[in-house]
């Protein structure tokens, strides 16, 4: 498993609207792979792989692939994050979300600010008193996102010439191997990028050839509403779509088994339902027969809300067949978010299968 490209595409600041480091990772890290690469206005990065016989050669053009079916994974590149609102007098930085935060898991967090000028480390806590002079009621409540500061240390003249408003912030925490799991900030969504390059890497390594035209789309803006997936489904027009994103695994203390929504080990999620789409009945039945017969091991998934891309491809122009690939993670949208690798091993396998059985 290439671990080192799940850590280098973590490690990567990249929030909504700024996912030009990401967007560079890959494309550096895909030469070969795919025989049209574009950056489209949103910013998110579309490749093609024509269909390829056995013997790796292509076998139709663009022009006469009328009868050729698009099957398009689409992979978003931006983690929650926070844009500089305004600095204030004594060189305090204030924040603007980027993305769905809970602000108790914000407090005393270590934190990465990308100006033009370079990458600041800095640290993030909400206003108000320290614990040796708060009072219990103090200590009770928990802050709203917007009463969080971001402060670099530095002096109020130096922190004007270095950031302005409009520089972005991440979570500064190093990508962990932790036993059989992989720890991370931005594993949301940076497995589906890993998962969009190497289900494709394996997929060319099988020398079983492909008769469906591969487009795997590394979007934008996800976290802020599928605006990236949006844009690039309306241009491929694909007549399959893959969401690959991750999802809950609330298979830890304190949250009833009828609430897991995944457990860890138990296989890649086959994702039926969530707040943003239905999945097509016949091609879940066809993900999940492809898995049986492959035994790769699986999990239905519906999740109660929250959305993902795959809802775009489903809604483009007019329409196509939809279904969400997802891995199970723990402690979602914070630093520790959790997978298990075979999980993510059951993604990769299950969507270069597929792939390779789409006629």
């Amino acid at each position: 498993m290439n671990t080192d490209l799940l850590k280098r595409l973590c490690e990567t600041p990249g929030i909504p609207g700024r996912e030009e480091r990401v967007r560079e990772l890959i494309q550096k890290e895909i030469k070969g792979l795919f025989d049209e690469v574009e950056t489209d206005a949103m910013g998110s990065l579309i490749c093609r792989r024509k269909p390829r016989s056995a013997a790796g050669k292509k076998t139709t053009t663009r022009k006469n692939t009328l009868d050729t079916k698009t099957a398009m994974l689409l992979c978003h590149m931006d983690e929650i994050g926070f844009y500089v609102s305004s600095i204030d007098e004594n060189g305090f930085l204030w924040i603007n979300p980027a993305g769905g935060f809970d602000p108790r898991n914000l407090f005393s967090r270590r934190v990465l600010v990308c100006t033009e000028k370079g990458d600041f480390h800095g640290v993030m806590n909400p206003g108000g008193r320290p614990i040796h002079i708060s009072s219990a009621e103090d200590r009770k409540k928990v802050p709203e996102v917007k009463e969080f500061f971001v402060d670099l240390g530095m002096s109020a003249t130096k922190v004007k010439k270095t950031v302005q408003v409009g520089d972005f912030i991440v979570m500064d925490e190093p990508f962990r191997v932790m036993g059989d799991k992989f720890v991370s900030k931005a594993l949301d969504n940076r497995v589906a990028c890993w998962l969009g390059i190497e289900a494709v890497r394996k997929l060319a390594a099988s020398k079983t050839g492909h008769a469906c035209e591969v487009v795997v789309a590394f979007t934008t803006q996800e976290e802020v509403g599928l605006r990236g997936a949006k844009t690039a489904s309306f241009a491929v027009q694909p007549d399959i779509g893959f969401g690959i994103d991750v999802t809950l695994a609330c298979d830890t203390p304190g949250v009833p088994a009828s609430e897991s929504v995944t457990t860890h080990g138990k296989g890649f999620g086959l994702h039926i339902k969530d707040g943003s789409f239905i999945s097509d009945k016949s091609l879940t039945d066809q993900v999940e027969k492809v898995a049986k017969s492959k035994r790769i091991p699986y999990q239905r998934t519906i999740l109660a809300a929250g959305g993902q891309d795959g809802a775009a491809a489903q809604q483009a122009a007019a329409g196509a067949r939809a279904v969400g690939i997802t891995v199970g993670t723990r402690y979602i949208h914070t630093v520790t978010e959790m997978i298990d690798q075979k999980d993510l091993a059951a993604a990769c396998d299950i969507l270069a299968a597929m792939l390779g059985t789409i006629k």
